[in-house]
């Protein structure tokens, strides 16, 4: 097998026992159980998933083009969270469905890529685009995707233009990242937590 015809899926094969960890450890819980936090400051079980299925959608199907129009609502489902802490309230259910279409969504992605395709690079969002993704969001989530627009002219940096590599890494690196924040609170407040081997 030539390196053009070798599918990146086995390099990422722990990637996808994280997934079932992660949707074993949400699966069972209340309402209640996804409102608890560390403390009043920290985000909630349920706001780091709603963030971690957000930021999976956003960078392979928004800014990778991967994927059907389905994965769209899930682009800026977090809207909330990371611009006023704001927490969804999404069931478990919910949570669960999330990280399950986004993990087909990673694991058709990378069975279909191969190592050459990792050094293709993706412009940054112009304003125009933000603002069509803004638009997207339930009418809920208008105020906050309005509050993500203004953050973004406010701070007024140019965002770099990313590879599929630093794409890749970046989201198998914020998976693991808020899943361990996820995992401690679970563990605090004395719940099964992402078991890990």
């Amino acid at each position: 097998m030539t390196e053009h015809q070798l599918s990146l899926l086995p390099f990422y094969a722990g990637w996808g026992i994280y997934q079932q960890r992660l949707v074993a450890a949400i699966a069972p819980l209340t309402v209640e159980q996804l409102a608890l936090r560390n403390t009043p400051q920290h985000w909630s079980i349920g706001m780091y998933a709603t963030h971690i299925v957000a930021n999976r959608a956003w960078w392979f199907h928004a800014r990778m083009g991967e994927g059907s129009a389905d994965l769209t609502s899930l682009e800026l489902w977090a809207l909330g969270v990371c611009e006023a802490g704001v927490d969804p309230f999404h069931t478990a259910a919910e949570l669960v469905a999330g990280l399950e279409k986004t993990w087909q969504l990673i694991q058709h992605t990378l069975a279909s890529l191969t190592p050459a395709d990792l050094e293709q690079v993706f412009p940054p969002l112009d304003e125009a685009e933000r603002v069509r993704h803004a638009k997207l969001v339930e009418p809920a989530l208008q105020p906050f995707a309005q509050m993500w627009l203004d953050a973004a002219r406010l701070a007024g940096e140019v965002r770099p233009a990313r590879s599929r590599q630093w794409i890749i890494w970046s989201v198998l690196e914020h998976d693991i990242h808020h899943g361990s924040e996820l995992s401690t609170i679970l563990g605090v407040h004395g719940l099964p937590v992402v078991e890990l081997d």
